[in-house]
């Protein structure tokens, strides 16, 4: 009891409440939590025969559920009041935002974990594409070539010779697996690809997708390997930033040069966005299914001065397909007013640390990294001599035990669980 009492009266004197305010903030938290989450919009379908179960995702974490803004941490629909009701969709998880101002124009359980697929390739692109000169030819490997069987592919050739801008072709176009294995390799130096893997980790920590864990480059299934809908346009914001990735994005079709050395002919192969070929004003995006995830979508889109980015996870290919999903997202972000939000992409900062949570309440969560700074909303409030009566001692630890069970989670550093997961599928 003598320790317990000296815990709660620590975290009393760090922010200094009083009694009430302690007693307010636990009501607060307590209200939240009862508040009743708005059912998203699903078509009246059934889902298909044989669906895999969804591997289990890590235990949700109240800070990392509140990235962006406390409005943001539910598993249900998140719109701007007055906002006409968005589409219909079977996606799992939605969310559409600004990639410029990064606000959050709506979501559909935003921070709710999901499986990648093939827009994991964004986060490689992320990571990898300034580090490596697209005017470099490189040699391809045996190791390059190891992918799953029926899984999708741009037809690279064991001791070919490409560019490095034609494998990014090859990767955003067809969704090659290979030219994902080849890049990997190629960014991770002595550590090929999995150090590209701990890079992609790391980056997605930089931009503040604390709930995305990458086990392969290409988004190949993997145990313990999730991300997230707000994750996903941190993410997408980060890659439409790059000229070069724009570029790749937007072409429609691309030829694989002949390998006159293997007496090998070349061959065309075409993007499989549809987007950039039926929508009006599309910026390009990426697709992506395995059994196991689903099917995956990021598409983004510029009109009438606004650059937005719709990102889903989890959806069915009936009624619409991924990519149509993601144009009726883009057309409902673009029907609201430029003003309207719900929450906020974070930043990175000088430090490395994400920063830009639409409240004071929210902000990014504690790396694990020791080194790096504690995030706002977890450091403690200045010492204004708040006194410590030994005559008031009980009433302050009644009062402040609910704080103290807030500030310990909002505090705590995020923990991986690894989840087991079915074999791999094939995907694109």
């Amino acid at each position: 009891m003598a320790t317990f009492c000296a815990l709660a009266l620590g975290a009393a004197t760090l922010s200094a409440p009083t009694p009430a305010s302690a007693s307010a903030s636990a009501g607060a938290v307590r209200a939240a939590a009862a508040k009743a989450e708005v059912p998203c919009p699903k078509p009246d379908v059934k889902p298909p025969a044989g669906r895999p179960a969804r591997p289990v995702p890590p235990a949700d974490d109240p800070v990392l559920r509140a990235v962006g803004g406390d409005d943001l941490a539910t598993n249900g629909l998140i719109v701007p009041q007055g906002a006409k009701q968005p589409p219909a969709l079977t996606a799992t998880s939605w969310l559409v935002a600004d990639l410029d101002t990064g606000e959050v124009l709506g979501g559909c359980g935003p921070h709710v974990y999901g499986t990648p697929a093939s827009v994991q390739k964004l986060l490689l692109a992320a990571t990898v594409m300034d580090k490596l000169d697209p005017k470099k030819t490189i040699t391809i490997t045996q190791e390059d070539l190891n992918i799953e069987p029926g899984s999708s592919a741009v037809g690279l050739l064991k001791g070919g010779k490409y560019t490095i801008a034609t494998l990014w072709l090859g990767l955003l176009l067809n969704s090659g697996n290979e030219a994902a294995n080849t890049l990997a390799r190629l960014g991770g130096g002595a550590d090929g690809v999995q150090g590209t893997v701990t890079a992609m980790n790391a980056e997605a920590k930089r931009l503040g997708a604390y709930q995305t864990h990458a086990v392969t480059p290409s988004g190949l299934d993997g145990p313990g390997q999730f991300t997230s809908a707000y994750d996903l346009a941190l993410i997408a914001r980060d890659c439409f930033a790059n000229a070069d990735f724009g570029r790749y994005a937007l072409t429609k079709n691309t030829q694989i040069p002949a390998q006159k050395q293997l007496k090998k002919g070349g061959f065309q192969i075409q993007n499989e966005n549809r987007l950039i070929f039926d929508y009006k004003g599309a910026m390009g995006g990426k697709t992506g299914f395995t059994k196991l995830a689903r099917h995956s979508y990021v598409g983004a889109a510029q009109r009438g001065g606004r650059r937005l980015v719709a990102t889903l996870l989890g959806a069915e290919n009936n009624p619409l397909r991924g990519y149509e999903q993601g144009e009726a997202l883009l057309d409902w972000g673009f029907s609201l007013p430029k003003d309207a939000s719900v929450g906020k992409l974070v930043t990175p900062d000088a430090t490395g640390t994400a920063t830009g949570t639409a409240t004071g309440e929210s902000a990014a969560p504690a790396s694990p990294d020791a080194t790096r700074p504690a995030p706002a909303a977890a450091r403690p409030a200045d010492d204004n001599g708040f006194p410590l009566l030994a005559a008031a001692g009980v009433a302050i630890v009644l009062a402040a035990t609910p704080l103290l069970l807030l500030l310990t989670q909002r505090r705590r550093r995020v923990r991986r669980r690894r989840s087991r997961s079915s074999n791999p599928q094939a995907f694109y």
